[in-house]
């Protein structure tokens, strides 16, 4: 363990020992003053979990050998935010969501991270059932670039009956992406009544205007017990303002007059010209769900869930002024800033039957599952085209689709052990298929509009100049581009627990898998274990082998943007090519198909439990081998004279493609070793006279180290595949540590929840390869939130609160950094850029 880690367990270490001494000597209060109730944390402790557990034994989350967490209904409704990604990330330390983690689709569909790594290496579940992934490729975002995880976001919050974290890895039960851990979604099964919940607010000073309406009902199917259970939400969430710096009036955002003076519009005009920073989303999001079960024997149960969602995405994009060559005047004579479109249709059904059979309990489960998103663009143009082109494009879909089918068995075998030996094992069958369409060709194609000379502020300006080809700030999926991949999997698991002795508990799970492309064979195992040296202190830990086979969109995706380059005085058009890691272009840099990259895990803790006291800390080692990350945009004079080789010219034109001046593509450039810590404290403590108080403390640190980088192919000698920025990317942008503080205080009608969070700090590093003049580390801060509410009848509940209650901002960088406008607070703030945010919910019951 490094030496800089102790400060931080110490200082942790301290806030909780504070807080035991406070609760230890409120508890004896307590007992003196009134008659101590019967508090729920033992019930809270012995709560049923069933992630990562196999067959009949039930485990709780005091006894489970590797970490998880339990999240409820109430807490998660008591954030104040409306996505499941906002809302996991205030609650859960290791989970971050970057404010804007880069361009493209990322922008509107954010990527998260967990434990340092990027949201493809956690598992999704949905009551225990894979989640399929989203479509959306984050190939311009910098933080988890080129992951394509499940987007949490287009589950319905108010369908959720409980989270489960599990903080471990879990490969060898689950399969792919379950390296980091596994977030397993249990939608609700109250089998009866309804709630209606509306919630509305607005940033403190930037507008970003949220609404959302959310309901849930459930009625009984049948006389033994069935169910089913709808859930819809729905949201509009407004762009805000943007945060960035004013352009000074120095700055010409006009071409200057014939005379050399100003345009007069400089006086009038919005300076604040950052229209891209921020809360840039303006989105419309319907999420709908259903849960149901219906037993039809005495061990017989049918069941089935679903999740149907449509999103309708409006993002600022580029911010471009009247003094630029590609802002039309004819068009946009003000300047414009380009959006993005994105309309996506989400949905899973599962389908499945619980029963017993020959001895054995068995569950046998359907799902399919399909991501469908339709891109575009708007208040943009392809000024190649010159005034003729169109302001609204269509830019191309992205399809992704997912079919699970699985066989689960699992008894007990009383085998003279302390407890029944429990046997699981089951087959798994994945067809998994990815399709990228080409958008329509003046999304991407060069008009070759050239601008005429004049007499206009315009014309003297850029005359005789050709613009950008392509949308500007996008660009659209050419034909070329365009690709259907398609894959099964074949996996089969058996995994083994049983309590040696009444204290000491061993599981052993094994998983082998194959895939029919070039994933190949894989095949993991986990040991895990947890000895009790006394009633409620216990010590736990493991081993695991773990892997991620790369995703289809990884494997296959491409896309191009026309540019131009000036040689010899003449305008030549070139491509900036996304390369698929299988294209024979990208084989001449040394690009092969990807293989699946491979885990080792170490994890190792202690618990202790103490009436309504609980504590647990976990270290753990995460070793990832052969990891994929994006190469460097290659376009120096050795990846310039590759492109324009003969063999490459030739590939290009049978293309239709007349060449491309820099090439960027996907390899298994990396191996990394991420070290961190986790520990929780809570308390809870219920009284007749001044009601019931949870206190929680929750600390998470994590490093992660590069270990080996892909060397380069002998024909690049000075150009690097993977450098400086794209390094530091990976392993200093998110904070390396996180600490939530929160108490949750309930008395007769009214209930609040303070949670205050410690954001550690980060570092965005500049472009350059060899300077660090534009890195800039954020410093850490803490953010409060506050959540209000008051059960105003038994079926009303009114609540008002605030996230970022004190307004707080990340540092912001000098002036003269951002004197042309952009970002006054860098881009990856773990809590935003648009500051403060207050809210109001009505709850209704029926």
């Amino acid at each position: 363990m490094s030496v800089s880690l102790w400060p931080r367990l110490s200082v942790s270490a301290a806030v909780l020992a504070i807080g035991i001494v406070g609760a230890a000597t409120s508890q004896a209060a307590a007992n003196d003053a009134a008659a101590v109730l019967p508090d729920d944390a033992a019930a809270d402790s012995a709560a049923i979990v069933v992630t990562g557990v196999r067959g009949a034994r039930a485990r709780t989350v005091a006894d489970s050998p590797v970490p998880i967490d339990v999240i409820d209904t109430r807490e998660l409704q008591a954030t104040g935010r409306v996505g499941l990604k906002e809302i996991l990330g205030n609650i859960v330390p290791s989970l971050t969501v970057p404010a804007l983690s880069g361009g493209g689709t990322s922008s509107g569909a954010k990527p998260i991270a967990i434990r340092g790594l990027s949201g493809d290496y956690v598992l999704v579940l949905v009551n225990g059932k894979r989640r399929h992934t989203s479509s959306l490729i984050n190939n311009l975002s910098r933080i988890s670039g080129g992951s394509t995880p499940v987007d949490i976001d287009l589950l319905p919050a108010n369908a959720v009956g409980r989270v489960e974290v599990l903080r471990d890895g879990a490969a060898a039960q689950y399969g792919s992406d379950a390296i980091s851990g596994v977030i397993n979604f249990i939608l609700d099964a109250a089998p009866e009544g309804g709630e209606f919940t509306t919630t509305a607010g607005s940033l403190y000073e930037k507008g970003g205007e949220l609404v959302q309406q959310a309901v849930s009902y459930g009625t009984r199917l049948g006389p033994d017990g069935g169910f089913i259970r709808f859930a819809v939400e729905g949201k509009f969430h407004d762009r805000a303002d943007p945060s960035g710096a004013i352009v000074p009036g120095s700055v010409d955002l006009y071409p200057r007059l014939a005379d050399g003076s100003r345009d007069p519009r400089e006086a009038t005009i919005d300076r604040n010209r950052a229209g891209n920073y921020g809360r840039t989303n303006r989105d419309y999001i319907v999420n709908g769900s259903y849960n149901a079960e219906l037993p039809i024997g005495e061990d017989t149960t049918l069941y089935s869930f679903s999740t149907l969602s449509y999103r309708d995405i409006k993002d600022g994009r580029g911010q471009f002024n009247a003094n630029n060559v590609n802002s039309l005047p004819e068009l946009y004579p003000n300047g414009f800033l380009a959006k993005r479109r994105i309309w996506e249709t989400d949905f899973q059904i599962t389908g499945g039957l619980r029963t017993t059979f020959a001895g054995l309990d068995v569950d046998f489960s359907s799902s399919f599952g399909r991501d469908h998103v339709k891109l575009g663009a708007v208040n943009t143009l392809n000024p190649s085209l010159g005034p003729s082109s169109k302001t609204s494009f269509f830019m191309g879909k992205q399809i992704s689709s997912l079919w699970v089918n699985n066989i689960d068995f699992s008894r007990t075998f009383d085998i003279g052990l302390a407890e029944p030996l429990t046997l699981a094992f089951g087959v798994e069958h994945r067809w998994e298929r990815f399709q990228n369409k080409a958008g329509e060709p003046d999304s991407y194609r060069d008009g070759g509009y050239v601008i005429p000379r004049g007499t206009t502020p315009f014309q003297l300006a850029y005359g005789g100049q050709r613009p950008a080809a392509s949308l500007v700030s996008f660009t659209g999926t050419t034909a070329a581009d365009a690709f259907v991949l398609t894959r099964n999997n074949f996996a089969g698991y058996v995994d083994i627990g049983a309590n040696i002795t009444p204290a000491w508990f061993v599981g052993v799970a094994g998983r082998a898998e194959h895939y029919t492309d070039s994933s190949g064979d894989t095949v993991s195992g986990k040991i895990s274990t947890r000895y009790e040296l006394f009633p409620g202190f216990a010590l736990r830990g493991g081993v695991n082998t773990g892997f991620r086979a790369p995703s289809l969109a990884q494997q296959g995706f491409s896309t191009s943007q026309n540019t131009g380059i000036v040689l010899n005085g003449d305008y030549v058009t070139q491509l900036v090519k996304f390369l698929a890691p299988n294209d024979p272009i990208a084989g001449y840099f040394g690009a092969k198909p990807l293989t699946p990259e491979k885990s080792l895990n170490f994890t190792g803790g202690a618990t202790f439990e103490s009436g309504a006291f609980r504590l647990t800390l976990d270290a753990y080692q995460i070793r990832i081998k052969d990891r994929i990350v994006k190469t460097e945009i290659l376009n120096s004079a050795e990846a310039r004279a590759i492109l324009t080789s003969p063999e490459v010219t030739a590939i290009l034109a049978q293309r239709g493609v007349p060449g491309i001046s820099s090439a960027q593509f996907f390899i298994n450039g990396v191996d990394t070793r991420t070290r961190g810590v986790d520990l929780v404290g809570e308390y809870t403590l219920r009284t007749a006279s001044l009601g019931e108080l949870k206190l929680n403390a929750a600390y998470s640190y994590n490093k992660t180290k590069l270990l080996r980088v892909a060397e380069n192919p002998g024909n690049l000698t000075n150009t690097l595949l993977f450098g400086r920025q794209a390094r530091a990317d990976l392993v200093r942008a998110t904070p390396r540590d996180k600490l939530v503080l929160s108490g949750d205080w309930s008395i007769g009608p009214v209930r609040s929840l303070l949670r205050v969070t410690r954001f550690g700090h980060y570092t965005e590093t500049g472009s350059s390869q060899t300077s660090t003049a534009d890195d800039r580390t954020f410093g850490a801060k803490w953010v409060t939130d506050l959540d209000v509410s008051a059960q105003l009848t038994p079926a009303v509940n009114l609540a008002v609160g605030a996230n970022n209650l004190f307004d707080v901002y990340p540092d912001a960088i000098g002036i003269t950094q951002a004197s042309t406008g952009g970002g006054l607070y860098g881009s990856f703030a773990p809590f935003g850029l648009s500051g403060g945010f207050y809210y109001a919910r009505l709850g209704v019951k029926f």
